[in-house]
């Protein structure tokens, strides 16, 4: 029986914390690009943003 090649995933989650029952925050890495974004959650919904460095980059991951 032949394995199934595993793609890898694009996305890697670096920090996931929570910030109460319903509420919490995740910074999610693109292993494509090496640009990181903010992932905030609440009851109510979500909302996504890259981050940014102090000169207005996005912000990116050091090579592994």
């Amino acid at each position: 029986m032949k394995s199934k090649n595993h793609k890898k995933c694009r996305f890697n989650i670096i920090t996931n914390e929570l910030m109460g029952e319903k509420s919490g925050c995740k910074i999610i890495e693109d292993t494509e690009t090496g640009v990181n974004y903010l992932y905030h959650y609440d009851e109510f919904g979500g909302g996504l943003t890259k981050l940014i460095d102090e000169e207005g980059e996005p912000l990116i991951s050091p090579e592994n």
